[in-house]
């Protein structure tokens, strides 16, 4: 089945913690046998119980057959640290829902689906999760934990960025990553869902995406874009008025005089931002919000495996 299937079936619940486990179940089930080592968690063999150890991963069905009490040893112990960083800026609540419209349909949402998605494979791979949310501001940090209590209060801050903001939130993306690279103080991966836009010179921006990468972090960025109508610019030619949603500033103009310009410098906008990622070993992954989250879950996987 579809993960966009499955969504649909159960987003009128609106519950971010079922929607990313279903989302996670059905990818699961989808690669039948798993070609990332340790991805299902598997034990590797047992131990004997000793007095006074946690009775949580006792086999009691070894237990049944051998009267002996075993503890199972998994092949993935907590050994990844995981810090997702989001843009809230306005322009992440592109495009404006309509109220027939899921809350995964905007950059945002998207976003915050894909970042509860990762946190349920680090929970079933017992790594610790992070997050940092800015915009205008660093309007939230959480260091890198594995509890249930901690997970929730994650959960419930995500689902908190879902609700619409009427002020404008400009990006000062430089500025927060450099802040949030000095918190980050043991290696981890670094996982990042941002827009990319920004006024703010692209050396700078280079800059702190480097800071972030010290202490021999990995960085994934995930470039969130609606690419209908950010990449293609897929608008009918009636007049139309174009709001900056950060800044305010409108133009009124016929899309069809600038789609031709407007494509041909966003294209080399992203092969640019893409050359430089790939020349400072960053992991570049545009991602577009009407596609499924395959992608992210299977860069997710591929660079745990390189990150080791």
């Amino acid at each position: 089945m579809k993960i966009e299937s499955q969504i649909e079936k159960i987003s009128s619940f609106q519950h971010l913690e079922l929607l990313a486990n279903q989302v996670v179940e059905g990818f699961i089930s989808g690669m039948h046998k798993s070609p990332f080592h340790g991805f299902s968690a598997e034990f590797a063999e047992h131990k004997l119980y000793n007095s006074g150890e946690s009775t949580k991963h006792i086999d009691w069905k070894l237990f049944a057959k051998t009267d002996r009490l075993y503890t199972k040893q998994f092949e993935e112990e907590t050994n990844l640290r995981c810090h997702i960083i989001i843009d809230n800026s306005s322009s992440m609540h592109y495009p404006k829902l309509k109220a027939n419209q899921h809350f995964y349909e905007n950059k945002i949402g998207f976003s915050v689906l894909a970042s509860a998605v990762l946190m349920n494979l680090l929970k079933k791979q017992r790594d610790a999760v992070g997050l940092s949310v800015f915009s205008d501001s660093y309007e939230y940090y959480a260091p890198e934990k594995g509890s249930d209590r901690h997970h929730r209060m994650i959960l419930n801050t995500l689902e908190n960025l879902l609700k619409d903001s009427k002020e404008r939130k400009n990006t000062d993306t430089i500025t927060y990553l450099h802040q949030i690279a000095e918190k980050m103080h043991r290696r981890s991966m670094i996982v990042l869902f941002t827009d990319m836009f920004q006024t703010a010179d692209e050396d700078k921006l280079l800059s702190a995406l480097q800071h972030l990468k010290h202490n021999k972090h990995k960085v994934v960025l995930f470039h969130v874009i609606d690419s209908q109508t950010e990449f293609n610019f897929d608008f009918d030619n009636s007049p139309r008025k174009f709001i900056d949603v950060e800044t305010g500033d409108e133009i009124a103009l016929f899309a069809e005089n600038v789609k031709e310009e407007y494509e041909k410098q966003v294209a080399e906008y992203f092969k640019k931002l893409a050359l430089s990622c790939a020349q400072n070993k960053i992991k570049y992954v545009p991602v577009n919000i009407r596609d499924d989250f395959q992608k992210i879950m299977l860069t997710y996987l591929v660079e745990k495996q390189k990150f080791g």
